[in-house]
């Protein structure tokens, strides 16, 4: 993958993870509710959204700074790549259980269909992909 290809691609991707987990976020402290009409996991007494929020704003941020040149592109796949994987394991600590729950007919029905943290799953599954490939090409 060509360095600017890659660097856009995980600009939008933390973009897209910071925007819904922005959202997820921004719902759970106006209204002190989960949003999605979903149950809300908590971390350490912390709702998860805030973890995601925090994880994909690093993520969006270093794209940001390898975009101005601030950090190499090289530095962006290994935070990418660090971030990511502990979003993943984060991220699927949540997933795991819920999806067990839907499949056993105990968890709710929820508003997309998976569970929210899901989703956060994926972003931070291509993000992590995307990073190794990047940074297997161009090990220099």
């Amino acid at each position: 993958m060509a360095p600017l290809t890659y660097r856009k691609t995980v600009f939008f991707l933390g973009l897209a993870g910071l925007l819904f987990s922005g959202y997820l976020s921004a719902f759970k402290l106006f209204n002190d509710a989960c949003a999605l009409n979903e149950p809300c996991p908590y971390f350490l007494g912390i709702s998860a959204c805030w973890y995601g929020f925090g994880m994909f704003l690093v993520i969006f941020s270093a794209a940001i700074l390898s975009f101005f040149k601030v950090i190499s592109i090289r530095s962006l796949a290994l935070v990418s790549t660090f971030v990511s994987f502990l979003g993943i394991v984060f991220a699927g600590s949540f997933t795991i259980p819920e999806i067990g729950n839907m499949l056993s007919g105990i968890a709710p029905r929820y508003a997309l269909g998976l569970p929210s943290c899901a989703y956060g799953l994926v972003f931070y599954t291509l993000v992590f992909i995307l990073s190794l490939l990047y940074l297997k090409k161009n090990k220099n």
